[in-house]
């Protein structure tokens, strides 16, 4: 009887944690769909209300403005640009930065550890960082999205930890066979790091694609500046109809709105970050745990 008592109460507690699951994924995913359905609907006929599940009236007229405005093609290229290079470089230069630190025969290791550790907590402010990187020629410059990301001390931490697990035999029968640091670390360390590469590759990737304050801050040209800044001046602006430059061929002002463009901006926005995260999410998980476990 205790046992069938137990099964029970297992059985409710788990429903009860299934169903509190499931009613907040649904409060999480539904402005999601709201904004998919919405973007896809007659701007006019959505100005109207009541549609909650359903496009009412299909439309794909914010889409072709969306997608024929120069403005916007030119933020996407820069926001891929900058995911692409941005990514690599700050992946290959942390990894680089932390396998020097995993030897604890390097001098002042401890003293340098301690003072990146300091930085993840205390920094220098908002304005002395703008003014350094004006002085230093970055202000409305593309280099202002790389440069100031190729080195995050979290990240080296997780890579040092998972350095520091890999077999010492492997360096030294490759070095006694000629090899130097160099060759070590591309040949033997990379290709065993691939968990923990991936990880770090998203964990960049996803910040380059979502970050739009950079572009707020330091870039002032608009042919530099990515889409989530320029989404951003959209849902920011007063008089958002202002920021979409130009109409597509055959499609009247009439028939999106500013509301529409912004919606349609939004999803095209996040559609390519949401179909590469569930590939990568796996490689996230693994790489974390296996940097933790064998820190």
């Amino acid at each position: 009887m205790e046992k069938i008592n137990k099964v029970n109460q297992y059985t409710i507690y788990d429903r009860v944690i299934t169903t509190v699951m499931i009613v907040i994924c649904f409060f999480a995913l539904y402005p999601v769909w709201y904004t998919i359905i919405i973007s896809f609907n007659d701007s006019n006929d959505a100005m109207l209300g009541g549609i909650y599940w359903l496009p009412r009236k299909f439309g794909v007229e914010s889409y072709k403005t969306v997608f024929q405005d120069k403005t916007i093609i030119n933020a996407f290229i820069i926001t891929i640009l900058r995911t692409v290079i941005g990514t690599v470089t700050s992946v290959v230069f942390t990894a680089m930065v932390a396998y020097a630190f995993s030897k604890k025969h390097i001098m002042c290791n401890k003293f340098y550890t301690i003072l990146g550790t300091i930085t993840m907590f205390f920094s220098g402010g908002l304005i002395p960082y703008f003014i350094t990187l004006k002085n230093i020629g970055l202000y409305d410059n593309f280099l202002v999205y790389i440069i100031p990301s190729l080195f995050n001390f979290w990240n080296m931490i997780i890579f040092m930890a998972f350095f520091r697990e890999l077999p010492a035999g492997l360096e030294e029968s490759a070095k006694l066979d000629g090899a130097n640091d160099m060759t070590v670390f591309i040949r033997i360390v990379i290709p065993l790091s691939m968990p923990v590469l991936a990880t770090i590759a998203l964990f960049n990737g996803v910040a380059h694609w979502n970050d739009y304050f950079t572009g707020v801050m330091y870039i002032n040209k608009a042919e530099l500046q990515p889409i989530q800044t320029y989404l951003y001046r959209i849902v920011a602006s007063a008089s958002a109809s202002k920021a979409v430059v130009s109409m597509p061929i055959g499609v009247s002002a009439q028939q999106v709105s500013s509301q529409s463009v912004r919606l349609a901006t939004m999803v095209v926005t996040t559609f390519p970050i949401i179909c590469i995260y569930p590939f990568l999410q796996k490689y996230f998980v693994k790489g974390i745990l296996v940097g933790s476990i064998k820190g």
